[in-house]
């Protein structure tokens, strides 16, 4: 009997990594891809997803094609495995990931090799994630960060943010987030005790930490990404913000899906209201106002008093004359 379930649970992780390496597929699309008829429920997904991080299978999570995927350079079209070697590979990494140190970087590179041969192409010495350009400080970087997401260890770096302020971090790496042509590492900020994210080129002098912890199982890195537009602004708690939209822009409105959870209810004469589950109000609210004297913000009062403010301070601004630009000397 376990012999059998123990099958299973390979077959499912052997179409869990072929719906991966597909490149397309969203967290229920990866569900049905293990199974048509008897799909996974969320928690086991997440533990399957865990399980492969784990052994080694560097996956994440894409924001602007909302999918998972591997990067590229990163095959597994070729590389059949029996479910006996499949579960093989996934011990061998959580093997090398117990013993720590060296052990580590052996595995991971016998890993790479096995892996680089199912195209029959040389090992990715880079990883190169979608439309990304990162330099070669920017990718060393990566690749630690990387290292602590599988192993499941403690990250320290220095962080520099949007102000410039510079300081340093200990986190708990949950997953990367592609968007917008950035990398960003989604990890719990020990000091802060909240998930934040950081963008992978504003990371200095990060190292492993001999600590190990397990993420949370309920945590959902799509879940996480899809409350935000951009999928790495999150202020807190998720609020609601309604949305009117007027009658020539509410069928783009109702079809521009920039956050996971919306409801969307059309009113007479072709107008609509969506109602936006987000992680930050104020990058909603900024979103809206792209849409000019179409949109409105509804609810809630801080928003659109929010949103008043941004109107009244460019009313000013472009009610006074451009500043002229001195020539060069």
């Amino acid at each position: 009997m376990d012999g059998r379930y123990e099958e299973s649970k390979v077959v499912a992780l052997v179409r869990l990594l072929g719906a991966i390496d597909e490149g397309c597929h969203d967290f229920d699309a990866l569900r049905d891809a293990v199974s048509e008829t008897r799909p996974p429920g969320t928690r086991t997904l997440r533990r399957y997803l865990q399980e492969l991080a784990a052994a080694g299978f560097p996956w994440y999570y894409e924001r602007e094609r909302r999918c998972y995927r591997f990067p590229e350079g990163y095959s597994l079209k070729a590389l059949r495995l029996r479910p006996r070697e499949l579960l093989g590979l996934m011990a061998l990494g959580r093997v090398g990931a117990a013993l720590g140190g060296a052990f580590v970087g052996e595995v991971e590179n016998l890993l790479e090799r096995l892996v680089g041969q199912g195209d029959r192409q040389a090992p990715a010495v880079t990883v190169r994630m979608a439309e990304v350009e990162l330099g070669e400080a920017a990718r060393a970087v990566l690749a630690t960060l990387q290292e602590g997401e599988r192993a499941s260890r403690r990250l320290r770096f220095r962080y520099a943010d949007k102000r410039g302020a510079i300081s340093e971090r200990s986190v708990e790496p949950y997953g990367f987030i592609v968007s917008l042509g950035r990398v960003y590492l989604v990890a719990k900020d020990l000091h802060r005790r909240a998930i934040r994210t950081f963008a992978v080129d504003s990371v200095a002098e990060a190292r492993l930490e001999p600590n190990v912890f397990v993420r949370p199982a309920d945590f959902d890195l799509e879940a996480y990404a899809g409350s935000s537009i951009a999928g790495v602004m999150h202020d807190g708690e998720l609020a609601e913000v309604t949305v009117r939209f007027a009658p020539r822009v509410a069928k783009a409105a109702a079809q521009a899906r920039v956050v996971r959870e919306r409801r969307v209810s059309h009113l007479a004469g072709g107008a609509c209201e969506i109602v936006y589950r987000v992680a930050s109000v104020d990058e909603l609210v900024r979103w809206v106002l792209g849409w000019g004297e179409e949109a409105e913000i509804v609810a809630p009062p801080a928003a659109r008093e929010r949103a008043g403010a941004i109107a009244r301070a460019l009313a000013v601004r472009y009610r006074k004359k451009p500043p002229v630009r001195s020539a060069r000397q």
